[in-house]
């Protein structure tokens, strides 16, 4: 082997063995009150950045907020991020969303989404068994600023719609991933 393969190895290898303890340490900064305050602030952004949010959120039976959610990887990478149900503009239970993905994949980037519950059913399949699989279930509709724009409530029917905000730093590749939200009790 080359060096060059050695050194990608160790470099996943380890990036499996510090993403579980980084992961638990950003879940541990703070509780149920900061998390609360964070997703509140990071829904009030998304609704000045994008009105159609705003107009949805009216419509929504709930909204679950990640303000912040952490992505890293080298071929093997992992996200993780916590985050506040919201309903009828109170906060109800909190959650976590973690995943892994494997590929041609490489940096770090921080971002946030929240997730619009447009029924009942919808909802209730949040807390089903093992937590919530994204991609497993009700249809979930990734809004981007342009399809948000274009889109009425009366318009809107499917079951849940995320919009994603806040990008920063560099993620670059291709990869398979899973997406997995459970309800979590903040410290």
């Amino acid at each position: 082997m080359t060096t060059t393969r050695w050194s990608s190895m160790f470099l996943s290898a380890a990036l499996l063995v510090a993403a579980p303890a980084a992961m638990a340490a950003m879940a541990a900064e703070g509780g149920a009150a900061k998390l609360e305050r964070d997703s509140r602030a990071a829904l009030q952004a998304l609704y000045a950045k994008v009105p159609g949010a705003k107009a949805l959120g009216k419509e929504a039976t709930a909204i679950l907020v990640f303000p912040k959610v952490t992505k890293a990887g080298l071929m093997v990478g992992g996200q993780h991020g916590d985050g506040t149900l919201f309903r009828g503009g109170k906060p109800v239970a909190y959650y976590n969303t973690s995943g892994v993905s494997y590929g041609l994949q490489a940096g770090v980037q921080n971002y946030g989404y929240a997730m619009f519950f447009m029924n009942e059913g919808a909802l209730q399949q949040l807390n089903k068994a093992d937590g919530f699989e994204v991609g497993v279930g009700p249809s979930v509709v990734v809004m981007d600023e342009g399809r948000a724009k274009s889109t009425t409530t009366t318009t809107m029917k499917d079951d849940i719609y995320a919009f994603i905000f806040s990008q920063k730093g560099l993620m670059a590749g291709l990869g398979i991933q899973g997406n997995k939200i459970s309800q979590i009790q903040p410290k």
